[in-house]
């Protein structure tokens, strides 16, 4: 089946909606949700979005802070580029009806929203929707949608491959254009075919490759490996975030406690009740999230804990219960009273701060390819991401991707015609429990070799074992028909080995990459940029 389109946005999230609803209302765009609409990771954002939102703040302070958590290597004039329009970004979110929780006194500038802060941060200025922010915009997003005439949304679909110039009937000499997707329908178990005039990947991260994560199991960096394979270049993969504090329960496995709990006064504390921040940072619990996973990660090794905690007993319950409402329910159905009782927190992977590398509207190295949000790299988180600019990342290039595809498609008349997908020489697998063994194989050694804490030998260890399961699934998708686990699985072992060999490329300790071999800082702070070979892409695909 084929179906033609304007705009293919392949995501459903905070980026890929906020483009969506910029583009007119003549456009046919689609959007392609591998679950139901909105199943990633932005609803599970709890603590909010930052921006310059009073008076007492300033942008120059908001980029400065951003900046000094990037280590070094954020793009000066992409975090300028998004802090300025933040302002505007969050009152286009108010316009849209997201509930944001309004301040008990309005402040004297007027601004009547409560604001807290997070982690690195030098000014409160996080707005939020009490601990549930990624959900309300992720709500109020999925409504505009649904309204929006021009706009179809399938969901259950996940892209297979982007279609180049090589996929055309009538090729053309260069390699560098896109044109939409092969899809798979997971309802019907087929292949269809998406031609678009202009194609944006929305995808989200890749935090899935690791076997402890807070994402939702759709964060396995499908856009990132679909764009590898299609010829783009991808940048500092190995800034991993790790979350400090995620619910350490059998029955919750990826269920986050929020920065802004830190923010609010929660201390860290050992399993005898000491707090032991500052013996790691002078901002103690609002140290950069990095600094603080690690600390976290060294005790539990340094005690044999399985957990620590997170305690904000202290505050008063009402505050506690008022701030942290979802949170406080979620706990107390675990048999955990936050008002009373000290949380149990772990470390998990939280967010890809690399990806697709891409310019200040989207653009990657492919012509009608775009990539925005956590699949990209834009430049502004740097070495590390600092707390609550990934949805305004989001909601800032999702506008400026739009704008761009607008003046774009005014020189695209028509659309090229791909090949039908081929499934003449493969065959129903018999063998599924490959796929299985895979998957968990490679999340278990991502953790134990490439974590928080990283060594040349754990490196190569990783990247002997990233090479034989890549031969073996390349095999694998070769002869059998696709399923969803097995794109999952290409694709997480695809940004597995990006991950490994940009760690290995780095020979020092900078934010979020942390090498025993290489404590140090190098003389210059320079990112990592993986380029593929031509004659590579056109193997793989």
């Amino acid at each position: 089946m084929r179906r033609n389109y304007d705009v293919l946005i392949i995501g459903s999230g905070a980026a890929g909606l906020t483009l969506a609803l910029q583009l007119p209302d003549s456009f046919r765009v689609a959007v392609l949700s591998k679950a139901k609409i909105g199943a990633g990771s932005t609803k599970w954002a709890q603590g909010g979005i930052a921006a310059v939102l009073e008076s007492t703040d300033s942008l120059e302070s908001h980029v400065d802070d951003t900046l000094v958590a990037g280590a070094g290597l954020c793009n000066e004039s992409a975090v300028r580029y998004v802090v300025e329009r933040g302002p505007e970004a969050i009152e286009n979110l108010i316009s849209l009806g997201v509930d944001f929780d309004r301040a008990d006194k309005q402040a004297e500038d007027g601004y009547g929203y409560h604001l807290t802060r997070e982690g690195g941060h030098s000014h409160r200025r996080i707005i939020h929707a009490a601990d549930a922010t990624g959900r309300a915009v992720q709500h109020t997003l999925n409504d505009q949608v649904r309204a929006a005439k021009n706009i179809d949304v399938f969901t259950d679909y996940m892209a297979i491959d982007l279609i180049i110039n090589r996929h055309l009937k009538e090729a053309k000499p260069d390699q560098d254009q896109v044109h939409g997707a092969y899809v798979f329908n997971r309802k019907l178990d087929r292949v269809e075919t998406l031609h678009a005039k202009a194609t944006v990947l929305a995808t989200g991260g890749a935090s899935r490759v690791y076997q402890y994560s807070s994402n939702p199991d759709a964060a396995t960096g499908d856009g990132i490996a679909m764009a590898w394979r299609a010829g783009c270049r991808i940048s500092n993969m190995e800034f991993n975030q790790f979350h400090p504090t995620c619910l350490y329960n059998p029955q919750a496995k990826t269920y986050l406690i929020t920065e802004a709990m830190r923010g609010e006064g929660a201390i860290l504390r050992l399993p005898d009740g000491d707090a032991f921040m500052e013996r790691y940072d002078s901002r103690a619990e609002l140290a950069p999230r990095d600094i603080v996973a690690r600390a976290i990660d060294a005790e539990m090794k340094r005690l044999g804990a399985p957990h620590l905690f997170l305690d904000i007993t202290h505050r008063d319950p009402d505050f506690v219960i008022s701030h942290f409402p979802n949170i406080y329910r979620h706990c107390l159905e675990l048999g955990i009273d936050i008002t009373k009782d000290p949380i149990p927190v772990v470390p998990a992977a939280h967010y890809t701060c690399g990806g697709i590398l891409v310019d200040t509207v989207g653009r990657t190295d492919m012509s009608r390819l775009y990539a925005i949000g956590e699949c990209s790299s834009t430049g502004l988180h740097g070495a590390n991401r600092m707390a609550s600019n990934s949805l305004l990342e989001c909601l800032v290039y999702g506008q400026s991707a739009a704008r761009h595809i607008v003046d774009l498609l005014k020189d695209i008349p028509q659309q090229s015609l791909a090949r039908d997908w081929d499934e003449s020489q493969v065959t129903n697998s018999d063998e599924e429990v490959v796929v299985t063994h895979n998957w968990h194989e490679v999340r278990r050694f991502m953790w134990d070799y490439v974590g928080i804490v990283r060594t040349n030998k754990r490196l190569a260890r990783a990247k002997n074992r990233v090479d034989l399961l890549s031969k073996e699934i390349a095999e694998y998708y070769g002869n059998f028909r696709v399923t969803a686990d097995l794109l999952e699985l290409r694709n997480i072992v695809t940004v597995a080995d990006l991950i490994i060999r940009s760690a290995q490329a780095r020979k020092e300790s900078r934010g979020l990459h942390y090498t025993s071999d290489y404590p140090g800082l190098a003389q210059e702070a320079t990112n990592t940029i993986l380029t593929p070979f031509r004659q590579d892409v056109l193997d793989r695909l």
